[in-house]
């Protein structure tokens, strides 16, 4: 043989063989899950369970309790393996009772939500005159006699979330710095029909005053600022019964299709199982939880059990704390290395689009570009299959807050998207119910999740390596050479 032959006998040895599209190696597989999706309503029979049944689930509560006993015994009844409970202590924030009235111009009721972690009012609650900005820059800039004593309301249209949310979280410290004795927010939404906007504050700095802080209307916001541009003094009493009692014990609920090839490695799924204290809790995020329980209960029915471990968990304490992700991610130890995927569903339960990949370097926030561009370029295959549900958007950007823990300790994350066209309108508010989920969008997010999810946890090789490879890989190659032999 010819020493050109015996070149392209080795060339043809050593090049890998060309890897099938994932499109094409798991479509049968993939027109099962949705076929079974799409003609099944227990997802909303599960919704209706949890959000009709037992209803708001802010951590500490009853309900929240009851919420979890509930998703466990589900994850039992589907046949799910190693269901249990994972602890962790949660803040106990209540409510109580509130009030608040215009008494100048007035009397006028207006609609408010205390935000969570917010203290209450004094007995006999708090009346004084109300000054209204539109942004931190024109708080700052006003004279420290027309803030001091005064209730000062953030009257900020909605633009974007991340945007205008940090008037919620930051607003009650930036008033009180200049003196205010109250602050009162314009309800973080685009709409609100009179229905206020609850959520969470940033949380009180030690080195000022903890004033009590409300969500308002819009419509509220509105009027109060048109009378005092019109001149008009106005003047509101509050009452807040708001209290922080001592943290208490929750648990994330946890169950999983073990892998028959590669055990050890991991795909979570989840959703948040607590809400807050208003509404029921269906698009924020019952439809998540119902969605990723439905997803890994229709692999299993079909009998498609993945190469690796495909591990659902319902966090709790998304709403004021993450202290369920954070008891997760620190429960896995050197264990996090065999993560491949992180996916979770958080942005309710609309028409599904697709699919946000997002990956950090390992211990910070900055994102690891090639990484990500390497899951989005190898997820455009999974897409393929998602594109008679109109979810085959394959983006970066991926990330939500129950995976960040563990997308900082190098976890590739997926976060699950619809239109949102809607969401902002019900989010945090009374008006998050079961009836504002439509049972046709729900069954095709949960055909898309359910896809996605058994690809990853089944395709041959990760979309990218986990991080414990990664971190295997960067030590082989510190290691001598000779060492390497």
């Amino acid at each position: 043989m010819t020493a050109v032959t015996w070149l392209t006998v080795w060339a043809l040895a050593v090049t890998p063989a060309p890897r099938a599209p994932l499109d094409s190696l798991y479509r049968p597989a993939a027109e099962r899950l949705i076929g079974a999706a799409l003609s099944s309503d227990h997802a909303m029979l599960r919704l209706s369970q949890l959000c009709d049944g037992i209803g708001h689930r802010l951590s500490g509560s009853p309900e929240l309790d009851r919420a979890i006993a509930w998703a466990a015994q589900a994850m039992r009844e589907d046949g799910l393996e190693k269901v249990r409970l994972q602890p962790a202590m949660v803040p106990h924030w209540v409510r109580g009772e509130e009030h608040a009235e215009m008494v100048e111009p007035g009397p006028q009721q207006l609609s408010i939500l205390g935000l969570g972690r917010s203290v209450g009012t004094t007995a006999g609650g708090i009346t004084a005159e109300v000054v209204v900005v539109e942004s931190f820059a024109e708080l700052d800039s006003l004279p420290a006699d027309a803030v001091r004593g005064r209730m000062v309301l953030f009257d900020v249209p909605f633009t974007r979330y991340g945007e205008t949310v940090r008037y919620r979280s930051q607003g009650a410290n930036r008033a009180a710095a200049r003196g205010a004795v109250a602050a009162l927010v314009r309800s973080v939404g685009p709409v609100s029909l009179r229905t206020p906007h609850t959520g969470a504050m940033g949380g009180y700095v030690d080195s000022l005053p903890q004033i009590p802080a409300a969500a308002v209307t819009l419509e509220d916001a509105s009027m109060i600022h048109r009378l005092l541009k019109r001149g008009q003094r106005v003047r509101v009493h509050l009452e807040m019964g708001a209290r922080t009692l001592p943290d208490t014990l929750s648990h994330n609920v946890i169950g999983e299709i073990r892998g028959w090839q590669k055990p050890d490695e991991v795909v979570v799924v989840g959703g948040h199982i607590d809400s807050w204290d208003v509404g029921r809790g269906a698009q924020d995020d019952g439809g998540g939880v119902v969605i990723s329980m439905e997803a890994l209960r229709l692999i299993r029915q079909l009998g498609l059990r993945p190469r690796r471990t495909l591990r659902c968990v319902l966090w709790t304490n998304e709403e004021n704390g993450t202290r369920g992700a954070q008891a997760y991610a620190e429960s896995l130890g050197a264990l996090v290395g065999k993560h491949v995927a992180a996916v979770e569903s958080d942005g309710g339960v609309e028409r599904p689009v697709g699919f946000e990949f997002g990956a950090l370097r390992i211990g910070t926030d900055s994102t690891d570009a090639p990484r990500v561009a390497q899951a989005v370029a190898r997820a455009k295959e999974i897409g393929r299959l998602l594109a008679g549900l109109g979810a085959d958007r394959i983006a970066d950007s991926g990330g939500d807050a129950d995976i960040g823990p563990l997308m900082r300790k190098g976890v590739l994350g997926v976060a699950h998207r619809t239109t949102g066209e809607h969401y902002f309108d019900w989010h945090h508010t009374p008006a998050d119910t079961p009836d504002k989920v439509d049972p046709i969008e729900l069954r095709k997010n949960v055909a898309a999740l359910a896809v996605m999810v058994f690809v990853l946890a089944d395709m041959p090789e990760p979309l990218v390596p986990p991080p414990g490879a990664a971190a295997a890989a960067a030590a082989a190659a510190m290691r001598p050479a000779a060492a390497r032999r």
